[in-house]
């Protein structure tokens, strides 16, 4: 019996060019990235480019990634090399010279997303046989994407049944079918309609056509029609999701204009200029992605000087040619995914994630496992477990640029809910100077001495502390301070969880969480950790911010603490106590009581796999590993790593942390009842992010 080799690529074919393959393209690297260590991507075919050039489709996935892949490993030929060696019959060195590279790729990666050619240029017409021939050769299935713009049902469906049966004739397993740009409205029927021409075990899937995706953005217009850009460059890339001529009066006008539209009118039609420019900052009417001034025209000085006084809100390009012959132009435009769009690139994964049975693709794509787990899986698994049941964070920072812009990515994510604490104008004024575009009416804004809940919330404090001498009066002071009413609505129940520190010192930000939310019945004391993200693995580092000096006792309990949050997060942990000194040969006050801490966690949870003392060396290098503690589970294994004091585990992730550039998320605090997390006045938009995700995962297990 031939042995099974366990499938490491996916191939993504088409029938046609202008297919839109790379919605599915991004769609599925993004999909991977939660379930491959190290993820890869190649393209056997791709068109030709001039000197000095790269293909777009490359540098798009490559960058945007950030797969460490270099531009000339990523393809094997380009098209008119692969013509050239036809017209040669030198067909087996086409499908040859694939497979070398192709192996070298798969070799360096856990999973490897392969994409077929695009259809254009010369040899087009030969080009859906070749798929077919690089997929067999390769070994590996294939999702088979047809679109269905300007085609009857019947003509979609025959073109994917003919792409289908061709594979599946050549022995090529065919997972999936997939109709793209199909008529929204028709979406759900076309997938029932195609669910009747294919096996069961193929999933079929349909993607509504996205004029965002489908239309170009400023960019291209700009390098399509040689056009001069007179206002905006810095937003060049926004995307044109309608086309208007403003050839009418302005107040007709301003009833065409939709979301994301693009104005095109005469460059000397000063009124829709200025009509437009003020439709766009007015909350009456929607956002403009851009205005063409056809016919070589530019608006007279007193005009420019006007434009000038605003900011830079929308780009405001030139051309020549006539506004109707230039709107005719603009439609005729190929629009292109490419790496600075970031929009049409996060717009493409969502609407993948969207339309297609992420899951039963997921299931059925990678038949490995793997016990690595890279910050980008594991950020990925963050942001998946946290959407996956939405908790409700409380900020209490709310005027901090830094805590706005990361509201805006968390929300735009649909990972949590928001509140944040503060005067409400501040915020939406703050918002507004920083051009933030933060929908306040999808988060909630709370200022503590306005609040209804304030009342009750100082007599529960007033209630928890009395036995403390904290009078109602004194128990009011404290409520006004953010710090305060966010951690008691952890405690009462109104939020899940808060976020703070950006501003505010550790002792400010955890000392409420202390006073009334207080340690789970098990723990003795509060611990922390950090997710230290480095460049091919994910380590769990504590105690690194909270306790100075714990005892045998306090050491054991933040290994298991630790443990556990390990395991809430994915990771299997394999614990280090670490020392200045491995094993049985180190003597002395500090190494016994690490020797101490080990047995305790031994005892108390002989499930855990935990090794010390044991030397930092010994317990990441395998080959040190072996050599100061041969018989060790743990040792050039570990995962989790226990610091003696606050001294050496501060110093050290912070030396990891610069010198590695690794991404560090923490400190995640450990033992509350709730989760309150503090953040690092240095910290920055990343930061934050990970650490509302991280506080969220956290609520899910209360």
């Amino acid at each position: 019996m031939a042995k099974k080799v366990t499938n490491k690529g996916i191939y993504i074919a088409t029938t046609e060019p202008n297919s839109g393959k790379s919605i599915v393209s991004l769609g599925l690297m993004q999909l991977l990235l939660g379930k491959a260590a190290k993820l890869g991507y190649f393209r056997p075919i791709i068109d030709d480019f001039g000197h000095g050039g790269i293909d777009n489709h490359i540098n798009t996935i490559i960058t945007y990634f950030n797969l460490d892949l270099k531009f000339e490993e990523a393809y094997a030929f380009k098209r008119s090399d692969v013509i050239k060696k036809k017209n040669e019959d030198k067909d087996d060195e086409i499908i040859s010279k694939i497979i070398e590279k192709y192996k070298a790729v798969e070799e360096r990666f856990d999973f490897v997303l392969v994409e077929g050619t695009s259809f254009s240029g010369e040899g087009s017409i030969i080009e859906f046989d070749i798929n077919v021939q690089i997929a067999k050769n390769l070994g590996i299935p294939a999702i088979v994407l047809a679109s269905g713009l300007g085609k009857t049902l019947e003509e979609l469906i025959g073109n994917l049944q003919i792409a289908f049966d061709a594979f599946k004739d050549k022995g090529v397993q065919v997972l999936s079918v997939i109709a793209n740009k199909v008529d929204a409205k028709n979406q759900a029927s076309i997938v029932s309609e195609l669910e009747t021409y294919f096996p069961t075990g193929v999933i079929v899937n349909a993607i509504p056509l996205d004029p965002i995706l489908s239309n170009p953005s400023i960019k291209e217009i700009v390098d399509v029609l040689d056009a001069k850009i007179l206002f905006g460059a810095s937003y060049i890339n926004n995307q044109a999701g309608y086309f208007s001529v403003g050839a009418m009066q302005l107040h007709n006008y301003l009833m065409h204009i939709k979301e994301h539209g693009l104005v095109i009118t005469p460059g000397d039609r000063a009124d829709i200029i200025l009509g437009a420019l003020q439709a766009h900052i007015s909350d009456n009417y929607p956002s403009l992605s851009g205005i063409v001034l056809t016919g070589g025209l530019i608006p007279e000085d007193s005009i420019i000087k006007l434009i000038e006084g605003l900011s830079d809100i929308v780009p405001i390009i030139s051309v020549k040619g006539g506004t109707f012959s230039v709107a005719n132009a603009i439609g005729t435009i190929k629009s292109q995914i490419y790496a600075e769009n970031t929009q049409k690139i996060m717009t493409s994964i969502t609407n993948f994630e969207k339309y297609v049975k992420v899951d039963e693709l997921e299931e059925r794509l990678i038949t490995f496992k793997t016990d690595r787990i890279t910050p980008r899986m594991f950020q990925y698994n963050l942001l998946k477990n946290a959407k996956s049941n939405k908790k409700h964070i409380v900020l209490p920072e709310g005027l901090d640029e830094r805590i706005l812009k990361a509201t805006k990515q968390l929300i735009d994510l649909g990972a949590v809910e928001i509140t944040l604490l503060g005067d409400k104008a501040q915020i939406e004024e703050k918002i507004g100077a920083l051009d933030i575009a933060l929908d306040v009416t999808k988060i909630n804004i709370i200022n503590p001495i306005e609040s209804i809940l304030f009342e009750d919330y100082a007599k529960t404090l007033y209630e928890l502390r009395k036995h403390k001498n904290v009078n109602l009066a004194m128990a009011k002071d404290l409520m006004a301070d953010v710090s305060y009413f966010g951690t008691m609505m952890v405690y009462k129940g109104d939020a899940d969880g808060m976020v703070s520190g950006a501003i505010h010192t550790t002792q400010h930000t955890i000392r409420p969480a202390l006073q009334f939310i207080k340690t789970k019945p098990e723990a003795s004391i509060v611990s922390s950790v950090f997710f230290m993200c480095l460049e091919d693995r994910v380590s769990v580092y504590g105690d690194c911010a909270i306790n100075p000096n714990p005892t045998a006792e306090q050491l054991a309990e933040i290994a298991i603490s630790s443990a556990a949050t390990s395991l809430a997060f994915g990771i299997n942990p394999k614990i280090a106590m670490l020392s200045y000194s491995s094993g049985t040969s180190g003597v002395g006050k500090d190494v016994e009581r690490v020797r101490t801490a080990t047995e305790l966690v031994k005892t108390k949870r002989p499930d855990l796999t935990v090794e010390g003392p044991i030397q930092y060396d010994a317990a990441v290098d395998n080959k040190v590993g072996k050599a100061k503690l041969p018989n060790s589970q743990v040792a050039g294994q570990a995962n989790v790593f226990i610091f003696p004091d606050l001294n050496t585990g501060n110093n050290t992730y912070k030396a990891v942390q610069r010198e590695t550039k690794a991404l560090a998320i923490g400190p995640i605090i450990q033992g509350l009842n709730k989760p309150v997390n503090d953040l690092s006045r240095g910290c920055n938009i990343d930061d934050i992010f990970n650490t509302v995700i991280v506080t969220a995962i956290q609520a899910q297990s209360i």
